[in-house]
């Protein structure tokens, strides 16, 4: 079976590895994604999958400003103890993630946390779209499917680019973290206040601001 760039992204999520690890577990394989897994594990190195169920109680809450106080953003990071807490690695992914948020601007942390009736709602308005470019009625469950996965691209912070390295997800991001410090981590909540928010104002670019600067820092 062909293992396609779709299958190595999966893989990766799931388990944290590297790409080239992923891609040579579903060469072996044969593009089973769980025998794969179970070769990465063997390997050591699907470390994220074996740290998942673990307890995190412990952490920092982040915060950041953006320049000149129009975008700010708290968030909590947890891990499982206070010593991974207060190491420089562990506080730089925070105000990595603290910075993803106010540029990127997503609605929830993972997709589990998309409230029913707003999920329908986006599902009803994109089989409208669907339909009204006159795709047949027997496709349009399937490209609602694929559409959704890409709202869900833009409100999950999880599932968001990282804006400092956009070929992996945050995702991705959060499961290397947890190979590299040996610890679960879990990106617990956030909240995000932009200037005059709901309010009638002049409209500018700040994501662009940010993202420019998250990039300047990397």
């Amino acid at each position: 079976m062909a293992v396609t760039a779709a299958m190595v992204k999966e893989l990766r999520e799931k388990t944290g590895a590297g790409m080239l690890d992923c891609k040579k577990a579903l060469d072996e394989a044969n593009g089973d994604l769980t025998k794969a897994s179970e070769i990465l594990r063997e390997k050591g190195l699907a470390a994220a999958a074996n740290k998942a169920g673990r307890a995190a109680t412990e952490g920092i809450v982040e915060s950041y400003i953006h320049a000149g106080g129009r975008i700010g953003v708290l968030v909590e990071v947890n891990c499982e103890t206070d010593f991974v807490a207060k190491t420089d690695n562990f506080r730089d992914f925070v105000k990595g993630i603290a910075m993803q948020i106010a540029a990127a601007n997503p609605s929830y942390v993972r997709r589990e946390e998309v409230p029913t009736e707003e999920l329908d709602k986006e599902k009803e308005i994109l089989r409208n779209q669907a339909l009204n470019e006159g795709k047949p009625a027997n496709i349009v469950d399937k490209m609602v499917e694929g559409r959704i996965n890409k709202y869900y691209e833009e409100i999950c912070l999880m599932e968001q680019s990282y804006i400092k390295d956009p070929d992996k997800t945050v995702s991705v991001l959060l499961n290397e973290m947890i190979s590299t410090i040996g610890e679960n981590i879990s990106i617990r909540r956030f909240a995000r206040y932009e200037l005059g928010e709901g309010l009638e104002k002049k409209v500018d670019n700040f994501v662009e601001e940010v993202m420019a600067q998250a990039k300047g820092n990397a």
